[in-house]
């Protein structure tokens, strides 16, 4: 069995690989001649008046055919052509001119030889180009005529339906389409009696689990999210989102379930048939309406992603309802009219109630839209100004948007402009329902990341979730153009024109080039961190290279990574590195002038990962700021000083700058104590003391061992300094304590005294001082009374 497996596994990747080799022949070449008769009869119905919109869609079509045919046939025989082409490069201009040397005949022949293949080769390339440019004039002309038809729709006039004369024709139209979808019904009494008591217990069956499931379903999806929630369930947040769906699925299961009960019975036609089973689409989508409000406009604060008041936000949920239920009605209309021929006002006067109350709805929802504030952030300073953010700003718009859609929509409809009026408010709430569900999708999405990244609840705050909106707003823009009234047509025809890209230079980018770009850019990227996470953790540790030669390393591996992830991402997109040739050219004069500093500091970023006067860790002084290096980048060097600041020092500074590097090599380095002694001590005992608290330190090395100079006979005492080399000279500043505490407590021993600065004040002449005195003293004595 397992033999049998591998073999039909086999054949298949086989067929696959044969039809693979099969796509990727060299495309057919189209046949012209009919393509003449094709072209000339789309010409024919562009110009004809009385063509059909439909008949210009069906030769939109086939000129759409012909002009996928002529773009493949554009690059027939591509791989030759360039290597005919080669080879006359290769050969060289031909001599010209009376003086020049004649060409050698073989040279000549070979020339004209290659010169009449590629002639053979570019001719069927070259119609092919020409009837590419023939077939998408044609269907812009075509799009042109169908858009000034679309256009015209729209401006028509109807009459009034506020005028009681149409009032009764429509009422008419009504009763007759009714009445022939009735009258569809199997004539025979008789047999739609047998045939109801056969079917009888499947309809009731299906008619009671229909009605089960349609109001009784929103209460059990309901109880499921509560007993999540009383359990403590892990990623609460996604399950309630996925509970929720039973809320459209249980209900639309019932609809179905109730329209094969009413199919079951055979009482209905064709057309009834039709329109029961339009039901359960219709009440679907609505409960995917009610959904998206229920789940924007949650009665959970926590849930809701527009956070209005409590009765606001239950408000918009009953408006919701209302426009859901003036939707069911206008669909039910359309469908009961479809294939009829009603008097021109008919629809406009069945449609003109129901489009009021919508209107009313929506612009009820556009008021608590329009009065939308932030929430209040109850940490933000006093003297700060709060800032509008963009859900603010676009919900306000669009409630504005819907409060003048909701009058100029009935205006319309009652002015006579009753297609402009159908294709004015029901796209813009087709507009704001998938708004909300693009912020519904976002929600969930944000939660899986939180759940996937461990965030929880703090992920919908972080910037994937931004994406991941960007990306569904992007998604929803296609639905968002049929919804005005886009033609599917319109939308595959800007999406060849996008596939077809944008030329640059002789080079020709499409959107697959990007998305190539990316893929091997990515694959490279994360090659790299691995390389990368392999040589920190696995391999550089185990050799006896010192951590700045390993950060050094996987620093420079880091770069040229990256530099060949791009590089090899350009070429796999089919970039043509020599078409950036001049834009390099231009750049290079840029960094030149303007960016002469940042190259500066990039090349010796460079130089201090190769060269290493510093690395990672090591104590250094440079440029007043002492402190150690915790980390290199290639723009600049980031300094923790001994106050725990961090200096950001250009890597220019560092290389053209006077640099002090105490622990470049070995921690070794040597601490100076200076001290001094009243006159008359002993030095050579001051000498000895000296020596031995120099000695009796853990940290100090015997080999050299610590000496004491007698340096200076100074002013005030006689001065020594103790020298020794410390271990590390990261704990100078703790050895110095230390001896300091030595010194002090054994000279109070020995009864040794540490002198202060001493002055002698002498005064040039002090006999002026006391004759003056007297003569203060007479000046101070107050005047006698009178």
């Amino acid at each position: 069995m397992t033999q049998m497996l591998r073999f039909a596994l086999g054949l298949t990747a086989l067929l696959v690989w044969l039809t693979g080799a099969a796509v990727a022949q060299e495309p057919a070449l189209p046949d012209f001649d009919q393509w003449e008769t094709v072209a000339s009869s789309a010409e024919e119905a562009i110009d004809a008046p009385d063509t059909t919109e439909t008949m210009l869609e069906v030769q939109r079509a086939r000129l759409v055919d012909y002009r996928a045919e002529f773009d493949a046939a554009r690059n027939l025989n591509a791989a030759r052509i360039s290597a005919l082409r080669e080879q006359l490069a290769a050969l060289g201009t031909p001599p010209e001119g009376e003086g020049a040397e004649p060409e050698s005949p073989e040279v000549a022949a070979n020339r004209e030889e290659l010169n009449r293949q590629l002639n053979t080769l570019l001719t069927p390339v070259q119609r092919a180009e020409a009837a590419y440019l023939r077939a998408d004039a044609l269907i812009g002309q075509i799009d042109v005529a169908l858009r000034e038809r679309q256009t015209e729709q729209l401006m028509e006039v109807v009459p009034t339906p506020l005028n009681p004369v149409h009032w009764r024709s429509a009422i008419d139209d009504l009763a007759t389409a009714a009445g022939e979808i009735a009258a569809e019904a199997p004539d025979d009494a008789d047999t739609a009696r047998r045939s109801l008591r056969a079917s009888l217990p499947a309809v009731l069956a299906l008619t009671i689990l229909g009605l089960v499931l349609i109001f009784r379903g929103h209460h059990w999806s309901t109880a499921i999210v509560g007993r999540l929630q009383q359990f403590g369930a892990r990623g609460f947040g996604i399950w309630r989102f996925v509970v929720s769906l039973l809320r459209i699925i249980l209900p639309t299961v019932g609809l179905v379930l109730l329209a094969m009960a009413v199919l079951a019975t055979d009482w209905l036609g064709p057309r009834g048939s039709t329109l029961v089973q339009l039901i359960p689409v219709i009440g679907g989508a609505m409960l995917g309406v009610r959904w998206v409000a229920e789940r924007v406009f949650s009665r959970d604060e926590d849930e809701a992603l527009i956070l209005l008041p409590a009765a606001e936000r239950k408000a918009v949920r009953f408006y919701v309802s209302i426009i859901t239920v003036t939707v069911i009605i206008g669909a039910i209309i359309t469908a009961i009219f479809d294939g009829q021929q009603p008097a021109e006002t008919t629809e406009a006067v069945l449609r003109l109630p129901v489009m009021l109350l919508s209107a009313f709805a929506l612009f009820r929802i556009g008021k608590i839209l329009r009065g939308y504030s932030d929430p209040v952030i109850e940490d933000i300073s006093a003297a700060e100004e709060p800032r509008t953010s963009t859900l603010n700003r676009v919900v306000r718009g669009l409630g504005l948007g819907a409060m003048i859609v909701a009058v100029v929509a009935p205006l319309l409809l009652i002015s006579g402009y009753y297609n402009a009026a159908v294709s004015l408010l029901p796209p813009y709430v087709t507009t704001l329902v998938l708004l909300g569900l693009v912020m519904t999708l976002q929600r969930f999405l944000a939660d899986v990341y939180g759940a996937m990244t461990g965030q929880g609840v703090q992920a919908r705050d972080a910037l994937m979730p931004v994406f991941f909106g960007l990306i569904l707003l992007l998604l929803s823009l296609p639905v968002m153009a049929l919804a005005w009234g886009a033609r599917v047509t319109d939308l595959t025809e800007l999406w060849a024109l996008f596939s077809r890209g944008f030329a640059f230079g002789e080079t020709r980018i499409r959107p697959t080039d990007f998305l190539s770009f990316a893929v091997i850019f990515v694959i490279g990227y994360a090659a790299t961190r691995l390389i990368q996470g392999a040589l920190r953790s696995n391999v550089l540790p185990k050799t006896r290279m010192d951590i700045g030669g390993q950060n050094a390393i996987v620093s420079g591996i880091g770069y040229v990574g990256i530099f060949l992830a791009a590089l090899l991402a350009i070429t796999g997109a089919g970039i043509d590195l020599s078409a950036l040739a001049y834009v390099a050219g231009a750049l290079s004069v840029g960094i030149g002038f303007g960016l002469q500093n940042v190259v500066s500091n990039f090349v010796s970023g460079i130089i201090l990962l190769i060269e290493r006067p510093i690395s990672e860790g090591d104590w250094i002084e440079v440029g007043g700021q002492m402190g150690y290096v915790r980390d290199i980048s290639v723009r600049s060097t980031r300094i923790e000083t001994f106050d725990r600041t961090d200096v950001i020092v250009p890597n220019a500074d560092l290389i053209s700058g006077t640099v002090t590097n105490y622990t470049r090599g070995n921690t070794v380095g040597r601490l100076i104590v200076p001290v001094g002694v009243a006159y008359g001590t002993d030095t050579k005992r001051i000498e000895g003391i000296l020596q031995e608290i120099a000695e009796a330190q853990p940290i100090v090395l015997t080999n050299p061992p610590p000496a004491v100079l007698f340096l200076n006979f100074g002013a005030d005492a006689l001065e020594f300094e103790v020298r020794c080399y410390l271990r590390d000279v990261n704990w100078m500043m703790k050895v110095k304590n230390d001896i300091n505490h030595a010194i002090a407590a054994r000279f109070k021993e020995e009864g040794i005294e540490i002198p202060f600065a001493q002055r002698d004040l002498w005064l040039r002449n002090p006999e002026t001082l006391k004759a003056e005195a007297p003569k203060i003293e007479d000046d101070a004595k107050p005047e006698p009374q009178a």
